[in-house]
C-alpha cells in the first residue's frame, strides 16, 4: 500500500479472510472512485472479484496452483477468474507453467516477475530479551536457536521437525527450535502447542512486529522451512 501511495495511487487494502462474499467487494467497489482492483492468490483473493465491475489482475499465491487446483470447486471458480481477469503475476516459471497447463488459453497473460522483499531489522531489539520472554535460557552458556517462520496452519507442516529438534535438543541443550507466525488456523494452531508442550527445545513464540522478526531472523542461528506446498517462501526470502 505505502508503495502504491508513493506512486500517486490511492488503495484500499482488504484482508480476504475478513470480506464474507463477492457482493461485499462488489459494493465497496460500486463507487466511481475504485478505477481497478488487484487480488492476491487466485482462489482466496480471487473468488471475492467474481462479477467485479472494474477490471482486475491477479497474484498467484503459490497454495492457489499448487494445491487448490486438486479440488475441483475451487479450480472451477479460479479458472472463471482467471478468464475475467486482465492479467495475472507468477513468482516463478514453474508457477506460470503449472497454471498455463491447467488454462492454457490464459497462458499469454500470465507474466513471470520475481517476488520483492524490502527488510528494515530494528536496530533495538533486544535479543537477549527475547530468549528470556521465549523461556530459553541464555546465561549458562550459548544459544543455537533455529526459527520456523509460518502461519500456522496444515500446508505449512511446522510439526514436521518438532522431533527431531527435540531429540537433537535432549543431546545438545544448547539447540531449540522456534516457531513463530500468526494463528492462521485456530485449530490447528492449538493442535501445535499442545504437541509442543511435549517437546522439551521447541518453543511457540509470540508473534513480534516485522522489523523485530527481521532482527530476530538475523540473530538465529539458522531459518527452516518444512512447508509440504511452497510457493515461494516470503520467510526465506527475508
Amino acid at each position: 500500500r505505502n508503495h502504491l501511495h508513493a506512486a500517486g495511487h490511492i488503495c484500499v487494502l482488504k484482508d480476504a479472510f475478513m470480506c464474507e462474499s463477492a457482493a461485499e467487494i462488489a459494493n465497496l467497489t460500486s463507487s466511481d472512485k475504485f478505477d481497478a482492483a488487484l487480488a492476491i492468490h487466485l482462489y482466496k483473493g480471487g473468488r471475492l472479484l467474481q462479477g467485479s465491475r472494474i477490471p482486475f489482475g491477479i497474484i498467484f499465491g503459490g497454495t492457489d496452483v499448487n494445491e487448490d487446483i486438486k479440488c475441483k470447486e475451487k479450480r472451477q471458480v479460479m479458472g472463471a477468474v482467471l478468464e475475467r481477469a486482465r492479467f495475472a503475476v507468477a513468482f516463478t516459471v514453474e508457477m506460470k507453467e503449472l497454471a498455463a497447463a491447467e488454462w492454457p488459453d490464459a497462458r499469454k497473460k500470465i507474466y513471470v516477475q520475481s517476488q520483492g522483499i524490502k527488510t528494515m531489522p530494528s536496530e533495538t531489539f533486544d535479543w537477549y530479551r527475547f530468549l528470556q520472554n521465549a523461556a530459553i535460557p541464555a546465561d549458562s552458556g550459548p544459544v543455537h536457536l533455529f526459527l520456523l517462520v509460518c502461519g500456522l496452519r496444515r500446508v505449512k507442516d511446522p510439526l514436521y521437525l518438532v522431533e527431531a529438534f527435540s531429540e537433537w535438543h535432549r543431546k545438545d541443550p544448547s539447540v531449540h527450535l522456534g516457531i513463530i507466525g500468526p494463528a492462521v488456523d485456530p485449530l490447528y494452531t492449538s493442535e501445535v502447542k499442545e504437541r509442543v508442550k511435549r517437546a522439551p527445545g521447541v518453543h511457540v513464540l509470540q508473534e513480534l512486529p516485522q522489523a523485530e522478526l527481521h532482527a530476530a531472523l538475523r540473530s538465529c542461528l539458522a531459518l527452516v522451512n518444512s512447508s509440504s506446498s511452497e510457493g515461494m517462501s516470503a520467510a526465506i526470502l527475508e
